[in-house]
Parts: structure tokens; C-alpha cells; sequence
């Protein structure tokens, strides 16, 4: 600290130098604290301190001191807020020099545990020329406070005016900054589900991929995906060092952070992971820490995405953690909802084809098989009143024939549920049973070509699950055909190369738009039935120009020779 009394270029040189080094300085608080330091070192004050002002210029909003210790602070009480005298520079503001403080008309006295206090300096800090707060200095050694420490104040406040500037400044290109980074986060953690989930519709891949990305977005040791169910939580996919056996399990929403953190859409950070997750979540995972964020989708709570203990520099998440997880989070809820949109109009698509095939069947038993029952009990009543023996043997004959036309109507339905030649005797078997049936049945002809890998002799088969899609396929296609396509002709072609089945069913029908029948029960079948062997399907057709379906299935070598039992695989 100065002297009490020093020459003026001392000040001046020490002013110049607490000016350079205020507009060096960039934290606003830093600054706050370097002026009061500096206001009692060149004035000799006991006591500093400075006011910030409210945003309406009415009372002070801050007060900071220098000089008086925690004890006496917490003696004096609450802060002033800018009444009586300090009030005179917010009303006034220019400088107010007073050799005894409590002899000032508006002077109300010290509250109890203030330390005396009689000379008195303030001065106010005019930011860009509007008021910001005010320097108060009181009890100056050796005396009154003088001319030459007003005009140094005055100097201070001005550094001070710039330095608060520069900080106040600073501090919002950092804020900015800040923002800046938080919006490419975003941007960055939405890009990323999006990259990750492009054109995936399947429930489970799309939470498999979210759950995993989102644990290496947030550098964390483990992850989950809870689903909504009711009112329960299921545990649907995890990533990282856990156990399996957590997949399936369910946990109330009622009382637990998962719940709280769906029910109010706000994330949740866990410094306490152990004491906050449920028991049994909390031994399976054996988290320390956590981060819970919302998956929601237009007001849809579909559940929650979680991370466990960080990694680096962990093993506590930082907010940081929380913005991007969260902003992942909300972008992974579309795919999420999208799945499961998709998941239950296939369910419900799937649930009305077999509703059709069940009413085809009920028709067909009713229809036919019924039908024939009926009449052979009439004929069977009429063979038991029949006055002669020969008039009973036609009966007889009648009943005969009835009941070879139901058998071979029911054959064909069980063949249609299940053809015991695809079990027996292979593919080509089945599918030429397939072709001969069809050909009777309806006024179509269908010319088949097989040519499946193997020896001459003893042709090797395919897979079961291989063998049933192509199966499968065929008999949608050409059911597809007898149905929709007015044709005279269909061609189907079933080929086996090194490394898939290639087939193919074209037809010279009416053909069709292919964008207009997306809710085809047959179409559908076909491509779920794809789906499971990871085979693709195409669909070629036009109004006029017939219909071609192709499937393709890549098949591995693990083949058994045909007419070899596969009561395994059935």
C-alpha cells in the first residue's frame, strides 16, 4: 500500500500501472476484485468496497468489500441494498467526499457489529456513460480522504469502466462460444442418429444402434434402452460391460428415476447411482454413476436412455454429457417412434393375413368339406331306405365318390398348410406337386424349372429354413397370380448357385403399379418371408405387361443330402 502521502507522478505511474493491468484482465470478477485492492492502496483506505448496480438503476444488486473479515460480515447481516448515504451517488451519480460520514443529512447510522467508520469517498462507475455501480471508500489513515485521492478515484473508476467492458465483453463471446459449441454438439449428436438409423425400421436394430452409439457419445462403461410398457419400464437393449440377463426384465415407473425422469421429460444426473437406482438395477449394473435422459417423441413418452460411469475423466457425468446425450436422445426417439409405427402396422398387416387365410380355410371346409359331410349323410339315409339291394350299392357307389372328392379337397388344404413332400423328398418334389395342383385346379399353365446343386443322383438340400421360404414364395406368388393376374401363363425358375437360390415367377397377366399394392397381403408375406432368410426381394411389374417377382437367399455349405430326415428341423 502507499503512503498516506506520496507525490503526485508516484500516483500517476502507480494509476498508469493498475490501468494496464485492469484492461489486461478478462474475468469480470477478477477485475471487481483487482479495482477494490487498488482503491485502497492508492488512497489509503481501511475499508473498500464497490456496488453493482440492479438492471433498473434503483439499488445495488451486488456488494462487494475488502477489509472487514467473515466474522464481522456475518455480524453486520445482510448487505446494503444502496439506502442513505450510498443511496446519494445512485440518485446523483458523481463523486461525494465527506470527512464524517454520519453527520450527512442522509446518514441512517450503522446496523450493530459495524466497525466505525468516519471519512468517507465514493465515486460512481459510468459504463459507455451509463451508471454501473459505485466505489465506496472509508477510514483513510492518518485523516480525511483529499482532493488528489477524488481525482485518483476517479482515474480508478474510469480504468474501471473500461475493464468491466472488455470483461462483460469477453464473457459474452464466451457465452457465445459456449453456445456456439452446443449447437454443433447438437447438431453433431443429431447427424449421428441419423447416420446411424438411416433406413432402419426394425425395432430391436434401431435400440441395439441407439444404445450403443449413445454410450460411445458419452464415453461411458455400460448402457440400456428402457422401453414403456404400461406402467413398467423393460429393459430392451444394453451395451458395454453388462450382464445379458438384464435384457426382458421390467421395472416400475412408480418411485423410480427412470419414471421420474419419462413422467417430467427432464434428464437426471447420478452422483449416487448405487443409492438412487432401484436394488436390483443397481446390483446388475453395479453403476456408481449415471445419466438418465427422456426419449420422447411429440408428446409420446417411449421411454429412457441410461449411461453408467464415465470413463474419462469420470466417473461423473458433466452437463456437458447431459446437453449432447440429450440432444441425441431426442433425435433417437423419431427412429424409435418410427419402429414402432412400422412394428404394429407389419403386426397388424401380418394379423389381417392370416385372418384372410383363416376365413379362405373356414370357407373351404365349409364350402366343400362341410358340404360333402352333408350330402353322404343324406346318401347314407337314403342307403339305409333303400327297399333293394341294388338301389343300395349305387347308393353305396355314390357315397364312394363323395367321399374321394372330400379327401382329395382336403388333401389339397393340408398340402396348402403344410406339403409333407417339402419334409420328405426336398424342395423340387414340392414345388412340382405345387405346379401339377395348380395346373388342375385353375385354368393356368405354369412351366417349372429346378436346377438345384448336387450330385446327379442324389441332389444335396438346402437348409430347412431355406428350402420353406422358396417354398413359400413360389406358392405366394402363383396363389398371387391365379388371384389378381388374369393370365394364361406363368414361368417359375428356381436355380442354385455357389453362393444363393436364385428365383424367379413371371406371369402374362394384367399386371400392376407396384407403389399401389404396397398393402398386399401376398406381397407382404413374400418380403417377410425374405426377411427371415436375409434374402431380397424385387418386384417388376405395369399395367399390361405382366408381373415378375424375383428372390434371392445366399445359402452356406452346411447342405444334407435330399431324402434325409429333418425331423430336427421340424
Amino acid at each position: 500500500m502507499l503512503p498516506t502521502q506520496v507525490p503526485a507522478e508516484v500516483r500517476l505511474r502507480r494509476l498508469i500501472d493498475v490501468g494496464r493491468s485492469l484492461v489486461a484482465e478478462l474475468d469480470l470478477e477478477a477485475v471487481l476484485r483487482h479495482v477494490l485492492d487498488a482503491a485502497r492502496e492508492l488512497t489509503g483506505a481501511e475499508y473498500a468496497a464497490l456496488g453493482v448496480l440492479d438492471p433498473d438503476q434503483r439499488e445495488l444488486e451486488r456488494f462487494l468489500t475488502v477489509g472487514i473479515d467473515d466474522a464481522t460480515h456475518r455480524a453486520i447481516g445482510d448487505f446494503p441494498r444502496g439506502h442513505g448515504v450510498l443511496g446519494v451517488l445512485i440518485s446523483e451519480p458523481r463523486p461525494l467526499r465527506l470527512d464524517d460520514v454520519g453527520r450527512h443529512p442522509r446518514s441512517y447510522g450503522f446496523p450493530l457489529g459495524h466497525p466505525p467508520m468516519r471519512s468517507f469517498l465514493g465515486v460512481p462507475i459510468l459504463v459507455r456513460g451509463r451508471p454501473y455501480g459505485n466505489l465506496y471508500l472509508t477510514e483513510k489513515r492518518g485523516g480525511a480522504f483529499d482532493e488528489a485521492d477524488e481525482e485518483a478515484l476517479v482515474v480508478l473508476a474510469d480504468w474501471a469502466a473500461i475493464a468491466i467492458e472488455n470483461a462483460r465483453a469477453f464473457s459474452g463471446m464466451e457465452s457465445r462460444g459456449r453456445e456456439l459449441e452446443r449447437a454443433v454438439a447438437t447438431f453433431e449428436a443429431t447427424t449421428e442418429i441419423a447416420r446411424t438409423v438411416a433406413g432402419e425400421t426394425d425395432l430391436d436394430r434401431v435400440l441395439e444402434l441407439i444404445v450403443k452409439r449413445g454410450r460411445a457419445l458419452t464415453d461411458a462403461r455400460a448402457a440400456i434402452v428402457m422401453l414403456n410398457h404400461r406402467d413398467e419400464l423393460e429393459i430392451r437393449a444394453l451395451a458395454g460391460d453388462l450382464s445379458e440377463s438384464l435384457l426382458g426384465q421390467r421395472l416400475p415407473l412408480e418411485a423410480s428415476v427412470a419414471g421420474e425422469v419419462l413422467r417430467t421429460g427432464k434428464p437426471e444426473r447420478l452422483a449416487d447411482a448405487a443409492g438412487r437406482l432401484r436394488f436390483a438395477l443397481a446390483e446388475q449394473t453395479h453403476a456408481r454413476t449415471g445419466l438418465v435422459v427422456p426419449l420422447l417423441f411429440h408428446g409420446r413418452a417411449l421411454g429412457v436412455l441410461a449411461a453408467f460411469d464415465r470413463l474419462r475423466d469420470g466417473p461423473q457425468f458433466s452437463a456437458w454429457d447431459e446437453h449432447v446425450l440429450s440432444a441425441f436422445a431426442a433425435s433417437a426417439a423419431f427412429a424409435v417412434a418410427t419402429a414402432q409405427d412400422v412394428a404394429a402396422g407389419t403386426l397388424g398387416r401380418r394379423v389381417e393375413a392370416q385372418e384372410q387365410e383363416r376365413r379362405r380355410w373356414a370357407r373351404e371346409l365349409h364350402d366343400d368339406t362341410l358340404q360333402e359331410l352333408a350330402a353322404l349323410k343324406l346318401l347314407a339315409d337314403a342307403a339305409r331306405r333303400a327297399p333293394t339291394a341294388d338301389e343300395r350299392t349305387a347308393v353305396l357307389d355314390q357315397i364312394g365318390e363323395r367321399v374321394d372328392v372330400a379327401v382329395c379337397a382336403l388333401r389339397g388344404l393340408i398340402t396348402d398348410l403344410r406339403p409333407a413332400a417339402l419334409d420328405e423328398i426336398g424342395l423340387h418334389a414340392a414345388l412340382g406337386a405345387l405346379v401339377e395342383r395348380t395346373t388342375q385346379v385353375h385354368t393356368l399353365a405354369v412351366d417349372l424349372r429346378v436346377d438345384l446343386a448336387g450330385a446327379p443322383n442324389a441332389p444335396m438340400r438346402l437348409p430347412p429354413q431355406v428350402e420353406d421360404a422358396v417354398y413359400r414364395i413360389v406358392q405366394e406368388a402363383l396363389s398371387n397370380v391365379v388371384k389378381h393376374a388374369d393370365a394364361g401363363r406363368a414361368d417359375v425358375l428356381v436355380v442354385q448357385t455357389d453362393a444363393a437360390v436364385e428365383v424367379a415367377v413371371r406371369d402374362d397377366g394384367i399386371g400392376f403399379d407396384p407403389s399401389d399394392d404396397a398393402s398386399g397381403f401376398g406381397l407382404l408375406g413374400i418380403h417377410e418371408r425374405a426377411g427371415l432368410v436375409e434374402g431380397t426381394v424385387k418386384i417388376d411389374s405395369a399395367p399390361g405387361a405382366g408381373t415378375s417377382i424375383r428372390f434371392s437367399v445366399p445359402v452356406k455349405e452346411d447342405r444334407e443330402p435330399e431324402g434325409q430326415a429333418r425331423a430336427a428341423a421340424h
